[in-house]
């Protein structure tokens, strides 16, 4: 069975001032996470049964900051996930990097263990804004570990970028897309900054020092550079993502298809055989877990049908394909149109979803006004 791998890295240089991900900051001691990485494998150890069910076509190392380990903890952490689970051949395999964390030699073993898909977060290509989001790179650096990448051999690459940002200005974003677009990476992420509550940035906006983008701003940075990617030969085939054809990311799509995949780490939630579970998210309580050898799981629920066919519209209407009529069919034993043929014909009038046929099967797909106010179309999609 067809499931994907998340491997958190909880550790960071710095937090950034807009991060609200599980994540500690322990500046540059890389020498911190070799007891992290112990205990991370002998979490593989004690998940390796559960997941044995599954043939993992995708595996995600994400953090935090992956790239904070050491070369041998980035060997060890690889060496355990190779020999407690089954990758499927010609997996993808991506890793989460920031720059300031790489070197050649650091990026040859990463290519080395296996990786075949760098995701690298640049988001803004301007010093000032830079410092507003709390990184600790410039774009030089960004630029200096790219080509190190590229190099290395990594043929595949993502670049995490954002837009809306305080004191970023609709000409910022177009430079930052100009500037990303001539290195030709195979992927874009273009996320629209969300203000989580008790972030750094959060409360300089609350005192005053920054000043959140106007809804208009934002649309205008977000339909423009769906544009401008078009036209750089990138397809949008999420909200949020955009890829060279044939790049899409392989792990990604397994959660907005409510496909099975398995988290390891403090924080990291699995779905599998229809019941959520999520890891306790404090570092004492995760090893406190691994000692006793059990699952660090600290809440679990069963899904129900309901919720399944509730998450399948969430998650299946931010891909531009949308949700197919047969394949819910297929899932839910239950005609599409049963359950939501009425809402579908609402929504559809007022201009915010649409009907595409694709060899034979019919597909909701949200329109390019349903995407902009997507929270209040899924809202639609809640079963009373």
């Amino acid at each position: 069975m067809d499931a994907g791998l998340y491997v958190h890295i909880p550790f960071c240089v710095k937090k950034c001032s807009y991060c609200d991900f599980n994540s500690f900051p322990i500046g540059k001691h890389c020498e911190k996470t070799g007891q992290y990485v112990d205990y991370l494998v002998r979490e593989m150890e004690i998940q390796s049964k559960a997941a044995s069910q599954y043939e993992f076509s995708s595996v995600f190392v994400g953090g935090g900051t992956p790239t904070i380990l050491c070369e041998e903890g980035i060997e060890l952490l690889f060496e355990g996930i190779y020999k407690n689970f089954n990758i499927a051949k010609g997996a993808e395999i991506t890793m989460e990097a920031n720059p300031k964390t790489l070197s050649e030699g650091k990026l040859k073993v990463i290519k080395k263990c296996g990786v075949n898909r760098l995701s690298m977060g640049l988001q803004a290509a301007q010093e000032n804004i830079l410092q507003i989001l709390g990184r600790i790179h410039s774009y030089e650096d960004f630029v200096e570990n790219y080509d190190q990448a590229r190099m290395a051999g990594f043929e595949n690459i993502n670049v995490d970028l954002m837009f809306s940002i305080p004191g970023q200005t609709f000409e910022d974003w177009m430079d930052t897309l100009e500037k990303v677009t001539s290195l030709s990476p195979e992927h874009i992420s273009a996320y629209s900054l969300i203000v989580e509550e008790g972030t750094p940035i959060c409360e300089s906006i609350e005192r005053g020092g920054l000043v959140e983008l106007d809804e208009d701003t934002d649309r205008k940075m977000y339909h423009e550079g769906i544009k401008f990617l078009k036209d750089r030969g990138y397809v949008q085939y999420e909200i949020s993502n955009f890829s060279k054809p044939g790049h899409e990311s392989a792990h990604n799509i397994k959660y907005w298809r409510c496909s099975d995949y398995v988290g390891l780490g403090p924080g990291a939630h699995s779905y599998m055989n229809g019941v959520r579970h999520s890891n306790c998210s404090s570092l004492e309580e995760y090893y406190a877990s691994i000692d006793e050898k059990r699952p660090p799981v600290n809440w679990s629920e069963a899904i129900s049908q309901k919720q399944q066919m509730e998450e399948t519209m969430f998650m299946g209407l931010r891909m531009n394909e949308g949700v197919s009529k047969g394949e819910f069919y297929k899932k839910f034993n239950v005609e599409f149109d049963e359950v939501y043929g009425d809402k579908v014909d609402v929504l559809e009038e007022k201009g915010l979803l649409e009907i595409k046929e694709y060899r034979g099967d019919k597909r909701v797909c949200l329109t390019l006004h349903g995407i902009d106010i997507s929270n209040t179309v899924f809202i639609e999609f809640l079963i009373d």
